[in-house]
């Protein structure tokens, strides 16, 4: 409304953001796959590679490497360094799971070199700037949503100490779906409403009351 371009993305392979919706509000979205990532992070260090004229023999010790766990670690980084850095010009939101496969690697950037430095990777000036710009609360606002249940409120909460750990502070929270905000005389949907109660102040409790509470809908 304001006239800022303004770029969705998602790390959560199990996203339910609205698409249709997005493209009509002239959003620009976009997915990080950690399947095709992985894939040409992996070409990219094998043209490197070819690059420096590397021996069979090498190029054998490569693709081996390249087959390590940390390799996806690497690739899906490397893939959310490179979107983050789109807010130099645009306004980034991203949608990512609470149980962070990627904030886990925001505090571990000095890894991330070596590992790039060693399989002949290049390091771009976006993961450079990542943390720092994600530490930056002139540039980057974490908004943690949950519901008013108990697995998703103990994960929010693991997500906040992490994002602490890594020197990334929170203010805001979104709770969804609460059922107390709902009008109902279903005896089921009165239960589960007053047992939203104490998840709600829990939440409030961790979010010094800066929550955002939005009520149940049918979809």
């Amino acid at each position: 409304e304001r006239g800022a371009k303004v770029h969705l993305t998602t790390t959560d392979p199990a996203n339910h953001l609205n698409y249709d919706l997005a493209i009509k509000a002239e959003i620009d979205i976009s997915k990080i796959d950690e399947a095709e990532v992985l894939e040409a992070y992996k070409n990219e260090v094998r043209a490197k590679a070819r690059e420096n004229k590397m021996t069979a023999e090498d190029m054998e010790y490569i693709e081996e490497d390249l087959r390590s766990p940390c390799t996806q670690e690497i690739a899906v980084f490397k893939a959310f360094a490179d979107i983050v850095e789109k807010a130099d010009t645009e306004i980034v939101v991203i949608d990512t799971a609470p149980t962070g496969h990627t904030l886990l690697l925001l505090d571990a950037t000095q890894s991330y070199h070596k590992e790039v430095e060693r399989t002949q990777g290049e390091i771009t000036g976006a993961v450079a700037n990542l943390l720092p710009r994600l530490r930056n609360p002139k540039e980057t606002e974490v908004v943690i949503v949950t519901l008013p249940e108990t697995t998703p409120v103990f994960e929010a909460e693991r997500l906040q100490q992490d994002l602490h750990r890594a020197g990334i502070e929170n203010k805001w929270w979104a709770i969804n779906s609460c059922l107390s905000l709902v009008d109902t005389q279903n005896p089921f949907f009165k239960a589960k409403a007053q047992g939203e109660l104490s998840w709600i102040d829990r939440v409030k409790e961790l979010s010094n009351n800066n929550a955002a509470l939005i009520a149940w809908k049918e979809k």
